[in-house]
């Protein structure tokens, strides 16, 4: 049997009686001989890992370099795997070498022993990179899948059995109940926005939306077994109707994760192989931002601050979905909400409840759509006005009408670019003169993906290349443009988090004219830029010149941009 004190002694991190303290310290505190001598600080996990590894004569891993065969990854059961949290590495000559980050564990090579039914070896390595080897070679829940399988076999085929509105999750050891939730909680923990569960023709696919792009979450192959009874436990919790498979269906349920509360937008999607499910999360807290939190500039953070506190007019953000405007929105309202101001908000969904703030939430099931609540908020005496979007003629005719009665009217709009929702408004049946006498800015922005500062390096300056790609020279003398690489914090991305690229164009009387000329979109722009306005393209190239970003990511969400921003 191990002495944990005999072999910390060894390693000549501390000696003998401090060893043992050690121990006394883990049986104390109910944590592991590992977790003790870490919390005493004679050395990091890492270090101390090591150290163990070199004087019991076992491998060490790190970084990614936990890896195993499909055979080898079969020899020892799925529950053992998670519930001992190793990882078997590979077979040697009988013996089944397992790396594991708690060797001292009570119990353990008699476990591994019975469960892989050969001798096992043992190998050091975090418990992070288990963690993440595990994940990655068998799938998020695969051991409960595993469970699932074995032992409830028949009550698969029987949705009723499973999907009971009253179960209790709490008493659920191995369910379809507690794999939906590692799923939900998996993407909570890696700051995903939405979960796309994606029926195919032989599995069942799982993407998380990270940072704006479509990440793959590994899940065990015979999920596709499951894939009824997943999907009708997302509707049950969403409240939508089970049996309804032909049709779309939205819904939505409330969370809470550690502490937070998350409301989950739900959607459905009937297609050849099964019903396809989308879940938007909803971070409440998420909505509490300040303007300097935005990633604006300095110069565009001092213009918007005038543009929201003037006393009426309209002001729109434009972009498509998932481009950060509701954020904006909130940022806004938090800026100039105040005891002297009377603030208003006609929402679908309230992503962030607002102290001092009314907010009304669209319900156009009992006929409560943006346009009724927006028409019954006048008479509310506010002097803040702001609507979650313009999306027909009859709500954009009451902002206006708004606007021009002396009120603020904040709201978002799907378009390209700042100058295009002049044009769409006009689209909608709105007189050009209405538009051109209420608007007073519009602000299009995206949102580009944070460059890791962990592993980010410097490129080389490709003259050439920068020249292709538009990059303007005066931002090259005097700046490091970088590149995402990867690490372990990033996920191998080489990003982490995302900020905003902003073009804001401010309604002058030449542009007014061009409006009520019902002039196109790209003459109102190219007029704009004569007045200075800065496009998306260009406030992102300043972003990638300070380090904030990559080229290749302005590239990405500012293709409209191409011909106007030529050097």
């Amino acid at each position: 049997m191990l002495d944990p004190a005999a072999i910390l002694e060894k390693t000549g991190l501390c000696d003998r009686t401090r060893a043992e303290e050690v121990c006394a310290l883990a049986r104390a505190c109910g944590q592991t001989f590992l977790e003790a001598a870490v919390a005493e600080r004679y050395a990091n996990e890492e270090e101390l890992l090591r150290a163990l590894a070199r004087v019991m004569g076992w491998p060490f891993f790190a970084g990614d370099a936990l890896g195993a065969e499909s055979a080898v990854l079969a020899l020892l059961p799925t529950a053992t795997v998670f519930r001992f949290e190793v990882f078997p590495v590979a077979l040697e000559s009988d013996a089944l070498r397992v790396a594991t980050a708690d060797p001292f564990r009570p119990g353990l090579a008699d476990a591994l022993r019975l469960a892989a039914g050969r001798p096992v070896r043992f190998a050091l390595a975090p418990a992070a990179e288990i963690a993440r080897a595990i994940k990655t070679h068998y799938g998020v829940g695969a051991d409960t899948l595993d469970q699932i399988l074995r032992d409830r076999p028949l009550e698969i085929a029987s949705e009723e059995a499973l999907f009971d509105k009253n179960i209790d999750e709490k008493d659920q050891d191995a369910s379809v109940v507690k794999f939906v939730n590692q799923i939900i909680w998996e993407a909570y923990q890696d700051g995903a926005t939405d979960i796309h569960i994606e029926p195919q023709e032989n599995d069942l696919r799982i993407r998380y939306r990270i940072d704006g792009v479509l990440h793959p979450t590994p899940v065990p192959p015979q999920l596709k077994q499951l894939q009824s009874a997943v999907i009708s436990r997302v509707k049950v919790m969403a409240g939508m109707d089970i049996a309804e498979k032909r049709l779309p269906q939205d819904g939505r349920m409330g969370l809470r994760i550690r502490g937070e509360d998350i409301d989950v937008r739900v959607s459905t999607m009937p297609t050849v192989y099964g019903e396809s499910v989308s879940l938007r999360l909803l971070l409440r807290r998420s909505g509490l931002l300040g303007m300097d939190k935005l990633g604006l500039s300095t110069r565009d953070e001092a213009l918007l601050k005038r543009l929201i506190t003037r006393p009426h007019g309209i002001l729109l953000v434009t972009g498509p979905t998932g481009s950060g405007k509701s954020t904006s929105l909130y940022a806004w309202l938090h800026t100039i909400n105040s005891v002297d101001k009377r603030i208003l908000t006609v929402e679908d969904p309230i992503e962030y409840e607002m102290p001092g703030i009314n907010q009304i939430q669209v319900k156009p099931d009992i006929g409560l759509t943006f346009a009724v609540g927006l028409r019954h908020i006048l008479r509310q005496d506010p002097d803040v006005i702001m609507v979650g979007e313009i999306r027909d003629k009859e709500t954009a005719e009451i902002a206006i009408r708004a606007a021009l009665t002396g009120h603020l009217v904040f709201s978002t709009l799907h378009t390209n670019d700042s100058a295009g929702a002049i044009t769409r408004l006009v689209d909608m049946g709105i007189e050009p003169f209405l538009v051109a006498s209420s608007i007073e800015a519009i602000v299009a922005q995206r949102l580009v993906r944070r460059l890791c500062p962990e592993c980010r390096r410097p490129r080389a300056m490709d003259e050439e290349m920068l020249d292709r790609m538009g990059f303007p020279r005066a931002l090259r003398e005097g700046h490091i443009l970088y590149e995402a690489t990867g690490c372990k914090a990033c996920r191998g991305t080489g990003y982490r988090g995302r900020t905003g690229i902003y073009e804001i164009l401010v309604m002058t009387e030449t542009l007014r004219s061009l409006a009520t000329a019902r002039q196109p979109s790209h003459m109102i722009k190219t007029e704009a830029l004569r007045a200075g306005l800065r496009t998306l393209r260009q406030d992102g190239w300043e972003k990638a010149a300070q380090g904030m970003t990559t080229l290749e990511e302005v590239l990405r969400v500012s293709e409209e941009d191409e011909a106007l921003t030529e050097n």
